[in-house]
């Protein structure tokens, strides 16, 4: 024990105030960074909801290992898809045009950012599925991606669709364009356009309604018209275990990567990965 340390054991009131100071000290310096993002945030983003950000280049390439490992494609393969999205500056021009003449614009900004969706686009380069299904499309950002990679699979002879679906009438305005010859948008509530949907599907994305139960609703529905080797996304695997359980009754293997936003405050999501061999 050194002179220090035997101090505060000699006076036991003096160490505990020292010693609960050290510890904040030491617990607050994760909080610090987050802390400060959002104060600039607040006053050069205009977002209040699906917040945008990039990426750790760290965690893409975790993302990239994932996806190789559940695709069976080689790491430097996934990481050119990613790269290849980062880099498409159509897309990006197309979504802040877009953006720019909407009635969201006031609480969009001006910058493009994919987060998470990368990975999205990632599967779908990678699988070439014929039939991609997301629930809830919001804007639409990731109906543009999941598009683009299907406009680049089509150039490699690999035809596809995309089918967006949502209960807002006014969603995915986004999907304009040549973005809007891959796919379309489905209105209503998404588990009824589940039922009537005609499968296989063999890439689904949840990212409606992000109560528990609806999202386990979804899965059900979309349960018998996957496809042999069809790979599901969950958008809220964060915040409950319903792919997983889902996964676990219906033989499939499921993983989950956890997002690192680049210089933002929150704390960011992920993916839920449900996946047959």
């Amino acid at each position: 024990m050194n002179r220090f340390n035997r101090s505060l054991a000699q006076t036991p009131v003096l160490g505990r105030f020292l010693l609960l100071l050290f510890r904040a000290k030491t617990a607050f310096g994760y909080f610090l960074r987050p802390l400060g993002n959002l104060f600039r945030w607040l006053f050069v983003s205009r977002e209040t909801t699906n917040f945008t950000y990039d990426l750790e280049q760290t965690n893409k390439q975790y993302l990239a290992s994932l996806i190789a490992d559940v695709t069976g494609e080689k790491f430097d393969v996934i990481m050119a898809y990613i790269d290849e999205i980062e880099a498409d500056d159509k897309l990006r021009a197309h979504i802040s045009e877009a953006t720019t003449a909407s009635d969201w614009a006031f609480m969009a900004d001006k910058q493009v950012r994919f987060g998470r969706r990368v990975g999205w686009y990632a599967f779908a380069r990678a699988l070439k599925p014929k039939t991609i299904i997301e629930t809830g499309v919001d804007k639409g950002l990731g109906s543009c991606l999941l598009t683009a990679a299907l406009m680049r699979n089509s150039q490699e002879g690999f035809e596809g669709r995309y089918y967006g679906t949502d209960i807002n009438p006014k969603a995915g305005y986004l999907l304009a364009g040549n973005y809007q010859n891959y796919g379309q948008i489905l209105y209503g509530d998404s588990i009824a356009s589940l039922k009537e949907f005609d499968g296989p599907v063999d890439l689904f994305i949840n990212d409606s309604d992000h109560s528990a139960d609806y999202e386990a609703g979804e899965y059900e529905a979309v349960g018998d018209k996957l496809s042999g080797h069809a790979v599901i996304l969950g958008d809220n695997s964060h915040c409950t275990d319903k792919l997983l359980k889902f996964s676990l009754d219906n033989d499939r293997h499921f993983v989950f990567f956890q997002e690192k936003p680049k210089d933002h405050w929150y704390p960011g999501s992920g993916i839920g990965i449900s996946f047959k061999r």
